[in-house]
């Protein structure tokens, strides 16, 4: 058609057809017949397919590589055109180039898969994810983990930002979205993530792990659907949801003072966007949210070592002295781990793999004891006991040296450990107040003698009294007679 077009408009334009036929190569006649009004022809194609020898000849060989190649390439190592063409010119094939990437295309074409568009219902399915990005932390930059929540037919989302992405944090994101939404969708589809499940089994059964079922349960009725394994696409409207939000809310890389912030600054944002008539069709199909929140938290049992440490997902974290070489149990949550003991618990900020989270006020007893120990630990040690016990150990440090003083801080510790913490950082702040020395907090006053009521004496005894004794009748008992 554009070929009829150039020919009608050149040779208005004066051209000679002849002049016309030979630049466009095409005979006079055919110009002529298209000056004269006769419409495009439309090539018919040929009663046989025309012979492709060299086609024919390497194809065969062709398809038997692409298809040996799964055993000896990966993802990221796989077989391209142009290597392809390498491997069969190496075994002696005259083929070019551009041949080889025709039937590579073909074959790839004839064994893509053909996606079948969906229809979503009113809180039916929703789709779930982690995604990577980055945050901006008074501690500097640093890799977070996003998880998203789409509800596929009002493409409402919820996301929300982790430390990391096992499966504290994934059970703990799900009942947030849930609890966020005012219900639970009828079913979620998600990745073959360990989190959730143990074991793939046959087709689309899967063994989900153990508290991925517990969660389940405790939502009646909801149902998860799993991906094919490394066909992300099966759940293509997280995945493209996913990256949308990273690059329209999160660029610039967002900063503040936790991850918490950030995530109710950027779930704010989501809300605004949200279409409110599609979710409230939504809304009234969800499953009723249970009268109880799930708690997320995975329960370790682990022994207290002769430190008085746990090592929990690979952490350590301090409990009370008197706990050391006994059996406790921690619950291990977002932030914090929660560590129960046999006389109570404890709760510590969670740390990363390999890190440890001590707490020196659990070591008070065998520091009282330890003053090089004291000395040691010092700067940990006063900034776990805060004011008024920083002046303190400063004065005691001024004005008895370092090893003295780590002496006397760990009399100190040894008040603490008597009267309780809290007794004696009052009785210690008066005492810094008043200018009295430091160990002053360890003076307990002479209690007055108790007087006993008349009434609660036997009746034969209370006329007796007992005088108190002179120093002079000891030398008339020893009969010195007041000789020196």
């Amino acid at each position: 058609m554009d070929d009829v077009t150039e020919i009608r408009r050149r040779v208005a334009r004066g051209e000679s057809m002849r002049a016309v036929a030979a630049s466009l190569g095409v005979s006079r006649n055919t110009v002529r017949r298209y000056v004269a009004g006769a419409p495009p022809e439309t090539r018919r194609p040929a009663a046989t397919p025309r012979a492709r020898p060299k086609q024919e000849a390497v194809g065969v060989r062709l398809r038997a590589l692409l298809a040996e190649s799964a055993a000896w390439t990966t993802g990221k190592q796989r077989l391209t055109a142009a290597r392809l063409h390498g491997l069969l010119t190496a075994e002696g094939y005259e083929v070019g180039l551009t041949l080889v990437r025709e039937l590579v295309a073909e074959h790839r074409r004839q064994r893509q898969e053909v996606f079948v568009p969906l229809t979503y219902h009113p809180g039916d399915l929703c789709e779930v994810d982690f995604f990577e990005v980055q945050v901006d932390l008074p501690a500097g930059r640093r890799k977070a983990w996003m998880l998203v929540v789409r509800l596929m037919h009002s493409g409402r989302d919820f996301a929300w930002l982790y430390p990391r992405q096992d499966q504290v944090c994934f059970l703990d994101g799900l009942g947030r979205a849930f609890a966020h939404f005012g219900g639970v969708p009828q079913r979620g589809l998600f990745d073959n993530l360990k989190s959730a499940v143990r074991r793939m089994l046959v087709g689309s059964d899967r063994l989900l792990s153990p508290r991925f079922a517990a969660f389940v349960a405790h939502h009646a009725g909801f149902e998860p659907c799993f991906a094919r394994p490394g066909e992300g696409h099966d759940k293509g409207g997280v995945e493209a949801r996913g990256r949308g939000i990273r690059l329209q809310e999160l660029v610039p890389i967002p900063k503040g003072e936790d991850l918490a912030s950030i995530s109710a600054a950027l779930l704010a944002r989501l809300d605004a966007r949200a279409d409110a008539a599609r979710f409230a069709e939504e809304r009234v199909r969800f499953l009723e949210l249970p009268p109880v929140a799930f708690d997320p938290a995975h329960r370790v049992d682990v022994r207290a070592t002769r430190r008085s440490l746990c090592q929990i997902h690979g952490a350590h974290y301090s409990v009370p002295e008197r706990w050391a070489a006994l059996m406790v149990t921690a619950y291990v949550g977002v932030d914090t781990v929660r560590i129960v003991g046999p006389d109570g618990e404890v709760v510590r900020r969670r740390v990363a793999f390999g890190e440890r989270n001590v707490d020196y006020r659990d070591y008070l007893g065998a520091l009282s004891s330890k003053p090089q120990a004291v000395r040691q630990v010092a700067d940990a040690l006063i900034a776990d006991l805060g004011a008024p016990f920083d002046r303190a150990w400063r004065l005691l440090v001024d004005e008895h040296g370092p090893k003295s003083a780590a002496r006397h801080f760990a009399r100190l510790l040894g008040g603490v450990e008597r009267h309780g913490l809290e007794a004696t950082r009052a009785r210690l702040d008066a005492a810094l107040q008043a200018g009295e020395p430091v160990l002053a907090v360890l003076w307990t006053p002479p209690q007055p003698t108790p007087e006993l009521a008349a009434e609660r004496v036997p009746p034969s005894l209370r006329d007796i009294r007992v005088e108190t004794p002179d120093v002079a009748d000891f030398d008339v008992l020893f009969g010195t007679g007041g000789r020196s």
